[in-house]
């Protein structure tokens, strides 16, 4: 199910001891090695030294090493060794104690980077080309572990008689011939296979010639070749270029327009060109949406959310010291209203969710005062009065932030839940409810410390999990595609990507050390949507200690037709805001877009390019209100979609729960 990340306060704490740090004159904590930086995956002993005015080693000091900021990525021990789990920046407060004196603390960042190259993905792949073409390669490379780096790739061309290429991989096809084309960093190289094809053009056609569509539709275009003979010369890779406007090309010839207008788009080989014309009009998505009902809630910050599949009954979660779960009557939107509630030993409940048939109920607990997080199973026939029948928590006390109930009818009912503690998926049978136990646990072979899962969406048998620093991971664990099973789950393929990169703005912000990761994941057609939650460092601190946020991040669209080898392929990221979760019915997202509010948009047809700048939204609204706990101040958590009402229910960190409709498009104006 879709949810969030509360746990941030020993980076709050340790932050305000380091700003509170006055320059020193002296004594003055030495740290070695001088320069700390460590590989991904690696670790390093830090140590410090205590020196007094003279450079003398002060006596009877302790020095003892904290975290001093975002902890997704690494750890450290009071000892001061490091393990890296991913690229990024871990901030690390070195603190000495002398008895009598103040405590002399030292701020620093240990950088995680990238491992040694090995491999370069290289795009676009020509294959066959005509004399006098020009093209130009890009290159990526990553390290055995799929993190990015950014080396400078050498090219060459075993044959520059027939295809030359420049040092920065502007390539230039010079006469008929084969050659292979060379990409290298450090000990990773790739070859390209090019055929340079001699031969008599006669024509050069774009098809379709015409394409009438609105922003956002995806025109696949074709250049066809053909010799003075008639004969197609096929397998040509063209540079594809439009003019004017806004919108994207891609290599292989699709096309999306972002504004409405008349756009030319070229296949070009050189010497030789083709057009096409696109008439794009305006996608014209756009809808009011109106307030039916809502339910303040100014005692806790408001969690996640869950509809009964009886559609009269919500679950509404409390978060950042909320230990209970309201049960709201929802059989009139238009005044919700809560009828009963369970409290749990905890200071977080970040999920619930019921079984398909509703008679059961999982809730998460993070924060127990006696530490025996885990999970508690409700029975749920009465919707509306939940009664506790048994409780889950052997390997899983360190806490459960997420679940996500799945039946299949060859093994029965699981709950898969991400384990705080280890950052492992952990799989529980409840074929008996009252007597749950553990099936099966799996996490990424190649991530460690800091590794962190925090959501998980399954739909036929497989799993698309959120693992933070480790992108998407897709598992059979029941469909049949790679023998998975509930208890025993396979890896299908993963998608990662750069994070620190995309968010470098970020850092700029705030510092480095900040809050960015996977998110949450939601299987759509041949698409998995993802969704990052990203904050920065003040912003993070205001949120934990229930205050005003500024929320980033960017929702990712990945083609998954081909499953074993996802690709992204579109993008949505707010002016203002974040993306947090999402609900998917019908051709709608509906997302929690945290300060942007309640925000549903327009996904159907093939989906490429930026979605925002297509005019795919159908309507926002701002979840915020001068009744809440913080008042006027929007953080949209997620949405629900009651499939009996057709309203889209939306939880809202600091008001509590919305009932929105989204009208019919407006008559025109006679």
């Amino acid at each position: 199910m879709r949810s969030s990340r509360f746990i941030f306060a020993a980076v709050a704490s340790c932050a305000s001891i380091a700003s509170a740090q006055t320059q020193q004159a002296a004594p003055r904590l030495v740290i070695t090695p001088a320069q700390q930086i460590v590989v991904s995956g690696d670790s390093l002993q830090l140590h410090a030294q205590l020196l007094d005015a003279s450079g003398k080693p002060v006596p009877n000091a302790r020095i003892s090493f904290r975290p001093a900021g975002g902890f997704f990525e690494a750890s450290i021990d009071t000892m001061g060794l490091v393990r890296s789990g991913t690229v990024g920046t871990l901030p690390v407060a070195a603190i000495a104690m002398v008895p009598g004196e103040k405590p002399v603390i030292q701020r620093f960042e240990v950088a995680m980077v990238a491992g040694p190259a090995a491999r370069i993905d290289v795009s676009p792949k020509p294959t066959r080309l005509l004399p006098g073409q020009r093209l130009r390669l890009d290159a990526s490379v990553y390290s055995g572990k799929n993190d990015l780096r950014s080396d400078r790739v050498q090219w060459s061309s075993s044959a520059p008689a027939v295809v030359r290429v420049s040092a920065d991989g502007a390539l230039q096809a010079v006469a008929s011939g084969k050659a292979v084309v060379t990409a290298t960093a450090g000990s990773a190289t790739t070859g390209i296979p090019v055929e340079v094809v001699a031969g008599q053009v006669a024509s050069v056609d774009v098809v379709p010639a015409r394409a009438q569509v609105r922003t956002g539709d995806v025109v696949r275009f074709k250049a066809v070749v053909k010799d003075a003979a008639g004969r197609e010369i096929s397998g040509l890779t063209p540079s594809w270029l439009f003019t004017p406007g806004k919108g994207i090309v891609d290599p292989d010839g699709a096309f999306v327009a972002y504004e409405p207008g008349t756009y030319q788009v070229t296949a070009n080989f050189g010497s030789r060109t083709a057009d096409a014309v696109v008439t794009a009009a305006d996608r014209d998505v756009k809808r009011p949406v109106k307030v039916v009902g809502k339910l303040l809630r100014s005692a806790f910050p408001t969690g996640e959310l869950w509809i009964h599949p009886n559609g009269n009954v919500a679950y509404l979660t409390t978060e950042l010291g909320g230990d209970r779960v309201y049960t709201v009557d929802i059989s009139n939107p238009g005044s919700p209203a809560v009828v009963d509630s369970v409290i749990l030993n905890a200071r977080g409940i970040n999920d619930v969710m019921t079984t398909p048939d509703g008679n059961y109920a999982v809730m998460t607990r993070e924060g127990a005062a006696d530490r025996k997080n885990g999970i508690v199973i409700f029975d749920t026939h009465d919707a509306l009065h939940p009664k506790q029948i048994s409780e889950f928590t052997e390997g899983v006390t360190g806490g459960v932030h997420s679940t996500f109930i799945h039946q299949q009818p060859k093994f029965g009912t699981h709950i898969f839940l991400t384990n705080d503690g280890t950052g492992e998926l952990n799989i529980i049978d409840i074929n008996d409810p009252v007597h749950p136990r553990m099936a099966g646990k799996w996490a990424p072979p190649q991530s460690g410390a800091g590794r962190s899962l925090h959501d998980i969406d399954v739909q036929n048998g497989l799993l698309y999990a959120s693992w933070w620093n480790d992108g998407l991971v897709i598992l059979d664990v029941g469909n049949g595609i790679k023998g998975g099973t509930p208890s025993a789950p396979k890896m299908v393929s993963q998608f990662k990507y750069d994070l620190n990169a995309l968010y470098r703005d970020v850092e700029k912000e705030g510092g480095k050390g900040f809050i960015r990761g996977t998110h949450t994941a939601w299987r759509y057609r041949n698409y998995v949507i993802l969704a990052d939650e990203v904050f920065g460092n003040e912003p993070a601190q205001a949120l934990f200690g229930g205050g005003a946020a500024r929320a980033h991040g960017r929702l990712h669209v990945v083609d998954v037709s081909d499953i074993e080898h996802p690709k992204p392929v579109a993008w949505y990221e707010p002016e203002y805001g974040g993306v947090h979760n999402v609900w998917v019915a019908g051709d709608t997202l509906y997302m929690g877009a945290y300060n942007a509010g309640f925000k549903a948009f327009d996904i159907s047809g093939e989906l490429r390019g930026d979605l925002r700048a297509q005019g795919r939204e159908i309507g926002e609204f701002m979840t915020g209100d001068p009744g809440g706990k913080i008042p006027n101040a929007a953080m949209a958590w997620g949405v629900v979609v009651n499939k009996k009402d057709g309203l889209a229910y939306v939880n809202d960190v600091n008001s509590g729960l919305w009932a929105l409709r989204i009208e019919p498009k407006p008559k025109p104006v006679p």
